[in-house]
């Protein structure tokens, strides 16, 4: 039965069912599901949409989201969690109460122009940021303060709640610093020129090109599952060749992982990379599964940092080691596809209490790459 909008006094009916299957031999959690909104024909998008577990007859969190940034909600996030080779069947209905929460989502980000011009986002496991034209424009005209880079930044947190507006006060309004670990951690990953997590490059000959800072930035999405957004950056130069590039990004909650959806015009491939700072850490290659692992000692503790690259885009790795300052990066070169490259980036610290071990981060990469080669299997009924 399709959905149909509700007026005042109309009371919520069940109406279409989604059924979610895992055919894999394992339990999973924390991967999302996006079902299109087209295809369970809600008409009424001022309505909250409802989503029951029909077998516990509990209300499971969801999210609507705009994806292509026209301002009319297109798709339905949820996570399931369903045991392995297990089936879950949830009922959508429709509710008029909208139950208001002021705190900021879980999978949140923002444009930050109080810290020069900063794009920052985060979820209850890992934070990142990137940086701005203001920021290009004072080191070009030698101020004091500015950020030349197209890497992306890690905010290494250790609690599950949001800190991105918290640390930028402690930072700007107080004697504190997000550089000091007062028991939420800090900002201690230096990025400078280097690729960061998951920053991109073109290798032509023996050296790699790289953007400056993006020049525009649209959010998409924030909230309880995902948080999305648009960069924009200017054309550059490869070597006499001249590549456009647009990133739209997002990140889920409970992924340690962000979603890279590249369009590039300009080259067939392109490469992601991981700085290697000291460039005395382990690195790790999967081809098999499309992943590469930087593990290396950081400061008091240690950090895991990666890259997936599914659909067998993945067609070669290098580790680029140079005497250049922050210039070293461990990268994986992909193919477009349509003028798009996709791939997943990002981190994981051993003061957080989630990974202990370089295997331990390893098998993360390892599960969350098999889960992308077997997405779990959505019906509508």
């Amino acid at each position: 039965m399709a959905l149909v909008g509700i007026s005042c006094g109309d009371k919520p009916e069940s109406n279409q069912q989604i059924v979610v299957k895992n055919t894999l031999d394992k339990d999973r959690s924390f991967e999302t599901v996006s079902v299109a909104i087209s295809e369970l024909q809600i008409t009424d998008l001022k309505a909250r949409v409802v989503l029951k577990d029909v077998e516990t007859q509990t209300d499971i969190v969801s999210q609507l989201i705009d994806s292509d940034g026209d301002s009319i909600p297109d798709a339905l996030l949820f996570q399931p969690e369903i045991s392995a080779n297990g089936e879950k069947v949830y009922e959508v209905s429709l509710s008029l109460n909208t139950p208001e929460n002021n705190a900021d989502p879980a999978c949140y980000s923002r444009f930050v122009p109080e810290r020069t011009d900063d794009y920052a986002w985060e979820n209850n496991r890992v934070a990142f940021r990137t940086y701005g034209p203001v920021a290009q424009k004072m080191i070009e005209d030698g101020v004091k303060g500015g950020t030349l880079s197209s890497g992306i930044d890690a905010w290494l947190k250790r609690v599950d709640y949001p800190i991105i507006n918290k640390w930028y006060k402690k930072e700007l309004e107080s004697d504190g610093s997000y550089h000091k670990d007062d028991g939420e951690g800090l900002d201690n990953f230096h990025v400078g020129k280097s690729r960061g997590v998951g920053g991109i490059a073109k290798k032509v000959d023996t050296t790699y090109h790289i953007s400056r800072n993006f020049t525009s930035w649209k959010t998409l999405s924030t909230g309880p599952i995902r948080t999305s957004f648009i960069l924009t950056y200017a054309d550059w130069d490869a070597a006499g060749n001249m590549i456009s590039e647009e990133k739209k990004i997002s990140l889920d909650y409970g992924s340690n992982l962000s979603r890279f959806e590249i369009t590039l015009k300009g080259t067939d491939t392109i490469s992601a990379g991981l700085t290697l700072h000291e460039k005395d850490g382990e690195i790790g290659v999967n081809e098999k599964n499309g992943w590469v692992s930087y593990w290396e000692s950081h400061e008091d503790s240690e950090l895991g940092t990666g890259i997936i690259v599914p659909e067998n885009a993945m067609v070669g790795h290098e580790h680029y080691v140079t005497n250049r300052k922050d210039e070293s990066n461990l990268f994986t070169h992909i193919k477009t596809n349509d003028d798009k490259v996709i791939y997943y980036a990002g981190f994981g610290w051993e003061k957080s209490g989630q990974f202990a071990t370089k295997a331990e981060w390893e098998s993360y990469l390892n599960n969350f790459a098999e889960s992308l080669k077997n997405p779990l299997i959505v019906e509508i009924r």
